[in-house]
């Protein structure tokens, strides 16, 4: 069951699931604990809402295509002296039905009921589709 908040957010720099895996696991030792750590200006005005086990939601190129779990958020000073947000996430990537959204700036929040559900997990040797392929087939109802 999903939370009833979530955040949404873009992918930047990363066209697939893939790209962001293998950048959060090259930045994996500069992060406490391990925990992978997305830095955001705003901090969520309903952080105890997204703490209930809610989960940032990654856009690749206008498409939902995955979450991770967040575990906590943390004050995180700049180099700037100017305290930001951290969003510390769990480090599995759990990859969703395909959603496509318009484009956005920063992060939106996501209600639980109109979350992808999540895809089941990937079997060795399934390939991976391409995101707008993934798209179609969706909005066909047929994946």
């Amino acid at each position: 069951m999903a939370a009833s908040l979530n955040l949404l957010k873009l992918c930047v720099g990363a066209e697939r699931v893939e790209d962001l895996a293998n950048w959060q696991d090259s930045q994996r030792h500069r992060w406490p604990e391990g925990c992978a750590r997305h830095v955001t200006r705003m901090w969520p005005k309903r952080g105890a809402e997204l703490l209930d086990g809610g989960s940032l939601y990654w856009v690749f190129k206008g498409v939902v295509l995955a979450r991770q779990r967040i575990l906590r958020l943390d004050a995180v000073e700049g180099t700037d002296g100017i305290t930001r947000c951290g969003i510390i996430l769990d480090a599995p990537i759990i990859r969703t039905e395909p959603q496509p959204r318009r484009p956005f700036q920063g992060w939106r929040y996501l209600k639980g009921s109109d979350a992808p559900r999540d895809l089941p997990a990937q079997r060795p040797g399934d390939d991976t589709l391409p995101p707008e392929l993934s798209a179609a087939l969706s909005d066909l109802g047929l994946r």
